[in-house]
């Protein structure tokens, strides 16, 4: 694919994220040829798209003066008019550590920051490797064959999130349901919204939360759901809004990503089997190939931030309310950072992959979620004689997060391990 043939713009439309040949020619070229693009495509305020390892960190680095607020992800300007007509002329349709700056962003992070560091997620150890082992069971008693995502990814990192929150085992369907919807409202098979301003499922999530609230306060556990309906900030009980959103992205965020990223490095070892027979020969292996599987597919996509002064990045002149679109997926292929970043290695050393964001929005979920893979493959990979595509995988069309929909595997497990 020549560069002529390549619109930038493009970046901007669902369906490119779903078109994994169109998007890397895309992001490749962008990277190489343009790191730093205006672009200004139909149906949406414009920006500068930002696609090199080194100006995304310089970004990153400097939060005082790129700020997340107020355009935390890339939205139409239908969805944009849609949000504000909702909320009665705010912009923000929820509050979460994504939409927030400092002082705001560290109060709240800190909240719950405890909960998610590794010598507090220690606890958990057992109780997960008890879930990968049940997992693999499952996959095991199937004759064979299964969709990869939607029998086993899916469920694993939902199952923990949930765990995490207190939140009954019944409630994960529903609870995959609106993920799905929130993350995909443009993929024509998780859409729930008909237009941009059907907010069902943010006032769907919201009930949720509001009904737990109650029940937290009322029942205080050792859970996160705790944490957040009791927290206080400045003295003050926390704003419904401020919680709602905690939660949303706590119960979303905390298991989609890694789902993605679970089901990305499956397929992305069953397209090199190489790979997948070397780990499989030497489990030590395994942390740098998780690593690695989250560099190959990054599950979120972007996020934007906005300009509070003149700034040159890259050799291009950022006015100040100028909006920067981030792209992770394609600073994490770029060949100023990574040897051969185009190979997918298990062995991958040294790994400097931004899929986590970095600085003081570095991803709170990030020791979590290599926890939850680390052990999913340490059980599975022993047991796994054999495993290979039985349809064409399929991806989510979504800019903002995103990853595999459809796996469909067929599979041999060992008799014995």
């Amino acid at each position: 694919m020549h560069a002529e043939t390549l619109d930038y713009a493009a970046i901007a439309d669902p369906r490119t994220w779903g078109d994994a040949p169109l998007l890397h020619a895309l992001l490749d070229d962008m990277r190489r040829n343009a790191p730093v693009a205006w672009v200004e495509p139909p149906g949406f305020r414009p920006f500068w798209a930002v696609s090199r390892h080194a100006d995304i960190m310089e970004v990153e680095r400097q939060n005082e003066r790129f700020l997340n607020g107020p355009r935390a992800v890339l939205q139409s300007i239908e969805q944009e008019d849609a949000v504000r007509a909702f909320t009665g002329g705010s912009h923000l349709l929820l509050r979460t550590l994504i939409h927030m700056d400092n002082p705001d962003h560290r109060v709240f992070r800190a909240l719950t920051q405890e909960w998610f560091q590794p010598r507090s997620l220690k606890r958990l150890q057992d109780g997960i490797a008890d879930l990968a082992r049940r997992t693999v069971d499952r996959m095991a008693a199937r004759d064979g064959a299964c969709d990869f995502v939607g029998e086993v990814a899916v469920w694993y990192p939902l199952h923990v999130i949930m765990m995490i929150l207190g939140a009954p085992e019944s409630d994960e369907p529903r609870m995959l349901k609106l993920t799905q919807e929130l993350f995909g409202p443009q993929d024509p098979d998780m859409q729930r919204q008909k237009s941009a301003a059907d907010m069902g499922t943010v006032q769907d999530f919201f009930a949720y939360f509001t009904a737990m609230t109650e029940e937290r306060r009322a029942d205080p556990r050792d859970d996160v759901a705790t944490v957040i309906a009791n927290a206080r900030i400045d003295g003050k009980p926390i704003g419904h809004l401020e919680a709602m959103s905690y939660y949303i992205i706590v119960a979303t965020a905390g298991h989609d990503t890694t789902s993605a990223s679970t089901s990305g490095g499956m397929l992305a070892l069953i397209r090199n089997p190489e790979q997948l027979a070397r780990l499989q020969a030497d489990p030590a292996l395994i942390p740098s190939a998780v690593d690695e599987m989250i560099r190959w597919t990054t599950p979120v996509k972007h996020f934007m931030r906005t300009a509070t002064e003149d700034y040159v990045l890259g050799g291009q002149t950022i006015r100040a309310g100028d909006a920067l679109m981030l792209l992770y997926h394609a600073a994490n292929r770029d060949e100023a950072v990574f040897e051969d970043p185009l190979s997918f290695r298990v062995d991958r050393s040294p790994n400097r992959h931004i899929a986590f964001g970095y600085g003081p929005h570095l991803c709170l979920g990030q020791y979590l979620a290599k926890m939850e893979m680390r052990a999913l493959f340490a059980e599975l990979l022993p047991r796994l004689e054999s495993i290979e595509l039985a349809g064409e995988p399929a991806f989510v069309q979504s800019s903002f997060v995103s990853g595999l929909k459809r796996l469909p595997v067929r599979y041999r497990m060992r008799s014995s391990v």
